[in-house]
């Protein structure tokens, strides 16, 4: 292994110990093969740990912890992560992982009530302001419709649906670019930059700057806890 990997290896090894309140877990033999390999997909620690802290989040919604948790629990959320910011920054096209990746996609009200869920929860803690009311409110009622269809919605009413949640996504990231001072702003841009030095060498110039625009703007979604809007089905 190169010592990228190493290195890698043991950023990721000290996460999963603060996550894990401080009880090393350590990253060797096939966890160290498997976190390695995650380093050689080019996924960056930013978002590695993201998918870490979903895992986390899900474990803790299970009740009282029994074990502390190894980093291979964490290979699906770390992935289903990667593919999120794949598609943010338009690298690549998302792919299925399969059966089980298929398996865990949310449905539309589903999908809906983790959205209202995370944008009042945004509201209550002060991370958002009265600017997003109205976009909090479109929503809810998108979530109604999904709800009052009998059976779920199909066909065109489906699709309209979706269009009006991608219009909804692209209000609510303009609102939340505008919540970003500058200074923020500024951090932002140099951790894209960190997170793309991967893939910069093979990215036209256009490309990178789609590229590090939609990971700015992931960047912002989690600084202000905003959940994606659109619905990718």
């Amino acid at each position: 292994m190169g010592t990228e990997s190493v290195d890698y290896c043991r950023e990721i090894e000290t996460y999963l110990c603060k996550k894990n309140d401080g009880h090393l877990i350590r990253v060797v033999g096939p966890s160290f093969v498997r976190v390695a390999a995650w380093e050689r997909q080019g996924i960056p620690l930013k978002v590695a740990f993201a998918g870490i802290d979903r895992c986390f989040e899900r474990y803790y919604r299970q009740g009282p912890r029994r074990r502390p948790l190894k980093i291979d629990f964490c290979e699906a959320d770390v992935l289903d992560v990667f593919d999120e910011w794949k598609r943010a920054t338009g690298i690549v096209a998302a792919e299925s992982r399969g059966a089980g990746a298929e398996s865990r996609r949310a449905s539309l009200p589903e999908h809906l009530e983790r959205v209202v869920t995370k944008l009042s929860s945004a509201r209550a803690s002060g991370a958002i302001g009265d600017a997003f009311d109205p976009l909090i409110d479109a929503v809810s009622v998108e979530l109604d419709t999904a709800r009052a269809a009998k059976g779920g919605l199909r066909g065109d009413a489906r699709q309209a649906l979706i269009e009006r949640l991608g219009d909804l996504d692209r209000r609510m990231l303009t609102l939340a670019r505008q919540a970003i001072d500058t200074g923020a702003r500024a951090s932002l841009e140099r951790d894209a930059d960190e997170e793309l030095a991967a893939f910069r060498s093979g990215m036209a110039a256009d490309a990178y700057a789609r590229a590090r625009d939609g990971a700015i703007d992931r960047s912002i979604r989690e600084r202000l806890g905003l959940p994606i809007v659109a619905f990718l089905p």
